[in-house]
């Protein structure tokens, strides 16, 4: 399948998140980095929006995360780690913040702004 987005095709995107789960299915958060670094330039051009890049991101990358979440049972270490790649993932979308002379990491509590309170822990 291709799926045509600005500059770049999917296509070898898609061939590697389905390796990377075969690699990996039990543990979904490994599997979902390594679709996160096969995309990794989609999130770092600059020719893309933001809106595009949070796309990618609930169609490429999510869906490896949540994968077979329906017999789950998470305990806090893995609630955990999902969270800190989710941010990781939203920390690379919207990036730093240039505010008094100086760049700045958002927090955690802006991003769960920016990204409207959609988790997918909760």
């Amino acid at each position: 399948m291709r799926y045509p987005l600005g500059v770049q095709s999917l296509t070898e995107t898609l061939h590697l998140i389905k390796l990377g789960c075969f690699l990996c299915f039990k543990n979904g958060v490994r599997c979902a980095y390594r679709t996160y670094f096969a995309a990794i330039s989609l999130f770092r051009n600059r020719l893309l929006s933001r809106a595009t890049k949070i796309r990618v991101y609930k169609i490429l990358i999510r869906p490896v995360v949540t994968d077979g979440a329906e017999t789950w049972t998470m305990t806090k270490k893995e609630e955990q780690a999902v969270s800190i790649f989710e941010r990781k993932i939203f920390r690379r979308i919207f990036g730093p913040k240039y505010e008094d002379g100086e760049w700045k990491s958002r927090t955690n509590r802006v991003l769960e702004e920016l990204s409207k309170g959609e988790s997918i822990v909760k």
